[in-house]
């Protein structure tokens, strides 16, 4: 009978039921209006107050019913009963596809039954006035949510009820643990909403964007609270870097940031979002079908906080053939790796800086210069722009097949300048102006490739050029691609591109979002001249400095 009772509840908390009434009354999807993404009060404005409460009391009719229904076999009986309405809840029926919330109103519900099954209201009392007295002290509607089964199975303990039904009510909290913490993370990092302060919706007014990113290396994980507990096990070498990579692929996308404080010349204001799974570069490039994974799965968390656009930054720019593959698959928002504006912003910045490196003495038609990562979409279209006024150019890459054929155009069009190719980075050391935009996941350029006084562009990401080649005398490091935003940007991570500035490939995303030119968004490996003039002209009118 117990198991009888315990596929029922099942059945009953697998019905979605919350979510076709919500998708009703409101004529919106449900899944881009979560309150436990949102924010109650953004929830409530999207889907109206009548949806979110209708799909409330269902949830927690579910719950009530199924468990009400297992009384007969007892508390054990009625709280194993209580757990297969939540796990049904949370996982569903085999293959149906119908997003699910976290049950906030299943817990309700089941509590209610409980009390009907015998639980004394001594005990049931205590969970209830756990939920109200979080909330209101916190603001936070997933933690008081997850106070409520964690209240009840610890007030259960001193309640004169069965062992097993004691033990059982320990997996609801278990359970929500596991549904809630990602909110629990965003609560560390001081990224979740909470009541009075929910998260913007995109309107005339307010734009919403997101930014994918990743970590550039181990430490950059540490700048997330949720992570940070790691770092001494990490540097006593208790944990080592293998385990913390492979714990890294387990993770799906989660929001760990965002950037606001961004008033264009026209009055909007621009938030974006940044979502990040810890994958490091070498992962990224290791497991391409993990990262193409990933980055869908960040594609549709933007989507759920409300984002219109989403922008693939460093490693990920390159995953799924550029960005199509996520395009494909989740085409409820616009994706762009950012690849127009980051060559909008090189075009614009190498001319400032052949016009100081020749006012610094040096003849440009006696120069030698290289260009790093030939082969790249960025790097060759620096060579085609430098190869004109410089004496002699270096090309270096790894596919000596394609570099000549890049070469051969380029002599084609400049026949009076001397054109080298090389597959050896030591032959930069001849060069005094060196481009580089690779992507490798690592620096690619140490001191010993560099020659006293040289000047280096670096449009890497990471970056391309070790710390240690600023040592080399007379050496200077141009950091490319970087914009400054209009307004006083503020966010709560360390982008590495200094205060109040940011990569050009997430200055497109909030150029994309703003303007909402969805043809302009840079996806697979073609660039066009078009769409990289279009970013130039609107981020100046927005009022986006390019600062290198």
């Amino acid at each position: 009978m117990i198991v009888l009772f315990t596929l029922l509840a099942y059945v009953i908390g697998a019905l979605p039921v919350g979510y076709w009434a919500a998708r009703r009354l409101s004529g919106r999807e449900p899944r881009w209006a979560s309150a436990y993404n949102l924010g109650l009060e953004s929830a409530v404005g999207l889907l109206g107050p009548h949806a979110l409460a209708a799909a409330f009391l269902l949830d927690l009719l579910k719950g009530l019913v199924a468990v009400s229904l297992a009384r007969t076999a007892g508390l054990p009986g009625a709280s194993l009963a209580a757990v297969a309405a939540y796990l049904g809840h949370l996982n569903g029926l085999p293959g149906h596809p119908a997003p699910r919330a976290r049950g906030a109103g299943v817990l309700f519900g089941s509590l209610g039954g409980l009390a009907v099954a015998g639980l004394p209201p001594p005990y049931v009392v205590p969970a209830l006035a756990a939920c109200a007295a979080t909330y209101a002290a916190t603001g936070y509607g997933s933690l008081a949510a997850l106070s409520l089964p964690v209240v009840l199975a610890v007030a259960a303990l001193a309640a004169p009820i069965p062992a097993a039904a004691k033990a059982l009510l320990w997996l609801l909290p278990a359970l929500a643990a596991g549904r809630y913490k990602e909110n629990l993370g965003r609560i560390l990092d001081g990224t979740e909403p909470r009541l009075g302060r929910p998260l913007p919706l995109p309107s005339a007014r307010q734009v919403v964007c997101a930014f994918l990113i990743h970590p550039m290396s181990i430490d950059d994980l540490w700048q997330s609270l949720r992570f940070r507990w790691l770092r001494p096990l990490v540097r006593a070498g208790v944990i080592p870097h293998a385990w913390v990579q492979a714990l890294a692929e387990r993770f799906t996308p989660m929001k760990v940031g965002e950037l606001s404080g961004v008033r264009t010349g026209d009055g909007r204001q621009i938030r974006c979002y940044l979502l990040s799974t810890p994958l490091l570069p070498e992962q990224i490039v290791a497991r391409p079908e993990l990262a193409v994974r990933r980055a869908i799965q960040a594609a549709r968390l933007a989507r759920e906080l409300g984002a219109t656009t989403i922008g693939l930054g460093a490693f990920w720019s390159v995953v799924g053939d550029k960005g199509l593959a996520v395009q494909r698959a989740v085409p409820e928002i616009h994706v762009t790796n950012g690849g127009a504006f980051t060559a909008g912003t090189v075009r614009a910045a190498i001319p400032r800086i052949l016009e100081h490196f020749a006012a610094s003495g040096r003849d440009l038609r006696q120069v030698t210069a290289a260009v790093v990562g030939a082969n790249g979409v960025v790097a060759f279209g620096i060579a085609r722009q430098i190869a004109p006024l410089v004496g002699a150019l270096i090309l270096v890459a790894r596919d000596r097949e394609r570099l000549e054929r890049s070469a051969a155009l380029l002599r084609r069009a400049n026949p009076g300048v001397r054109i080298f190719t090389a597959t050896d980075i030591a032959e930069i050391k001849r060069a005094e102006l060196i481009f580089t935009a690779t992507s490798d996941p690592g620096a690619v350029i140490f001191p010993e490739h560099v020659r006293e006084g040289a000047w280096i562009y670096d449009d890497g990401r990471p970056p391309d050029v070790h710390p240690a080649v600023r040592q080399v005398p007379g050496v200077r490091v141009i950091p490319g691609g970087v914009v400054r935003p209009p307004g006083q940007m503020r966010g709560n991570l360390d982008l590495h591109f200094g205060d109040g500035t940011v990569p050009a490939c997430l200055a497109e995303t909030m150029i994309l979002a703003a303007e909402e030119a969805w043809e302009r968004k840079s996806l697979g490996p073609q660039t066009r001249l078009e769409d990289i003039q279009f970013y130039l002209q609107r981020a100046r009118d927005l009022g986006f400095e390019i600062l290198g």
